[in-house]
């Protein structure tokens, strides 16, 4: 079985534009080029809830795999990240509840220098019922 994948995204200049037209957040720290300047991180941000979307996609194409959706999660913000910089998302099952489908799963994203950018403690999930072996994909009954 299958216990670790992972994702990785160079963050480019269209993902930050693009993505206040899903979440509003219009914050010019991630906009603003003369804004951002004057912060404590001296240029342009990327949104947070980016970095934790590309967790969203490793448990929802990976691990467990399609029918994936969160139950409970914590993060923890742990460095900005910039324009151009690459972003690895990390998911590991660490245990498992087969009876209700649910994974508890630990989770890190790493920047390009492999430095912590987000840790997530004990993300809880629960996986669709699907039958054994469709899609070749993980499921609570394997």
């Amino acid at each position: 079985m299958v216990k670790k994948q992972h994702v990785q995204r160079i963050l480019i200049e269209a993902d930050t534009v693009a993505f206040p037209d899903a979440s509003g957040d219009v914050n010019p720290v991630h906009l603003d080029y003369g804004f951002s300047t004057k912060t404590k991180f001296g240029k342009r941000i990327v949104h947070g809830m980016l970095l934790y979307d590309l967790i969203s996609a490793v448990l929802g194409t990976q691990l467990p795999g399609p029918g994936t959706i969160y139950v409970s999660q914590e993060f923890n913000l742990k460095s900005p990240v910039y324009i151009g910089d690459t972003a690895t998302a990390l998911v590991e099952v660490i245990n498992t509840r087969k009876d209700k489908s649910i994974y508890i799963l630990s989770t890190v994203c790493l920047n390009q220098r492999n430095e912590v950018i987000i840790i997530q403690h004990k993300l809880r999930c629960v996986c669709s019922r699907i039958k054994k072996g469709v899609f070749g994909y993980l499921n609570a009954s394997d």
